[in-house]
């Protein structure tokens, strides 16, 4: 393969589907979305998430064979980046100390945790480098963003940075103008919505769509305290129920049954006036966290961009539009185009306009 050209297979797990691309610079020869039945994920229920790897690693590589792409051919590999500590944003290179964090899962069990661990295998065996891009533990907040209330209770910094991060990049470019230089608002809408403020290149504050915000389509968002510290000692729950309530049968699934944001708009043209007081909702907190992060940048904000999706609804873009386009010029970024912000992020360490960093076992330097 020439010089100038790089091909780069990105994975991106799931909790019941594993996402694949291989990219060659910015084209994909190969997309795929491999679905995990139960049957094939029965025999890992009650193991770590990490269990896992060998298995979908077998099934990436049989459907990148079935697509006729030689995996001596790939310049490098990328994962999706999982629960580390917190990190500033950038590609980083996977390494032992990474793996032996997320062995350790010390931040929690997620699939994204199987990314770099999947990628470091397969790179392993090819003999290239393996990479994650903007970990969803990605933090560049202030001390002061930190605090919640409660010295018992510090806000957490998780959100959905890969593809926050790649749209903000994204829309500098198209506008002929360095992402350091934009105040941007990036809501990021999909079964968890994340609302970030970004100021000279960094995500200085975001919504953790685990456990605040606005509610989506299967989370609860933001909930009054004590009313549920009144349920946690009800004797009705146990920890693992209240943790399904609020962020699997959370939001729209709570109140209607379905996480399925099509039907409930069908529902409203039909007339159903529950739907439509919950999708109303929806909206309303949407924008209440769109015009916080306008405080955040103290009002000088250059755009709103729109993602995920939910941003393929262009009757939730139009409706939410009219509550927040005083603020600023809206841009939409429709779905969640990870694996594309995967192979971005490893093009710019593989033509060398970003230095790949990596995580040591106190701090995260650049190599």
């Amino acid at each position: 393969m020439p010089l100038d050209k790089q091909r780069i297979l990105v994975i991106n797990p799931g909790s019941t589907s594993t996402k694949i691309a291989v990219y060659e610079n910015e084209s994909p020869l190969l997309t795929a979305n491999i679905r995990h039945s139960d049957s094939d994920l029965a025999a890992f229920r009650d193991h770590s998430i990490l269990d896992q790897a060998d298995f979908r690693r077998e099934v990436i590589e049989a459907e990148i064979v079935r697509a006729g792409i030689g995996l001596s051919t790939l310049t490098a590999v990328a994962g999706r980046g999982g629960l580390l500590r917190p990190l500033p944003s950038g590609t980083y290179k996977v390494n032992q100390a990474m793996l032996e964090e997320l062995r350790e899962a010390r931040r929690g069990q997620h699939a994204s945790n199987l990314g770099a661990v999947i990628a470091y295998e397969l790179a392993r065996r090819i003999g290239v480098d393996a990479y994650i891009v903007d970990p969803v533990s990605v933090d560049e907040w202030t001390d002061y963003a930190r605090l919640s209330g409660s010295p018992l209770l510090e806000r957490p910094c998780l959100s959905h940075a890969l593809n926050t991060k790649a749209v903000a990049k994204r829309y500098a470019a198209g506008h002929q103008k360095k992402y350091g230089d934009l105040r941007l608002i990036v809501a990021h809408l999909g079964s968890g919505i994340s609302v970030s403020a970004h100021a000279v290149g960094r995500m200085i504050d975001v919504t953790n769509s685990r456990e605040e915000g606005a509610f989506s389509t299967e989370r609860a968002g933001t909930v009054p305290a004590m009313k549920l510290v009144e349920l946690c000692f009800s004797g009705k729950y146990t920890a693992k129920q209240i943790e399904t309530l609020l962020f699997r049968e959370g939001g729209i699934q709570a109140y209607l049954g379905t996480k399925d944001l099509e039907e409930i708009e069908s529902r409203i043209d039909a007339g159903d006036n529950r739907a439509v007081l919950v999708y109303r909702a929806l909206l309303y907190q949407i924008a209440k966290e769109i015009g916080a992060m306008a405080t955040v940048l103290e009002g000088r904000v250059d755009a709103i961009l729109l993602t995920g999706g939910m941003a393929k609804s262009m009757r939730l873009v139009v409706a939410l539009s009219h509550f927040i386009r005083w603020i600023a010029p809206i841009e939409v970024f429709p779905g969640e185009d990870e694996l594309r912000a995967l192979a971005e992020g490893t093009l710019r360490v593989l033509r060398g306009e970003e230095e790949a960093q990596e995580i040591f076992e106190a701090v995260a330097v650049k190599v």
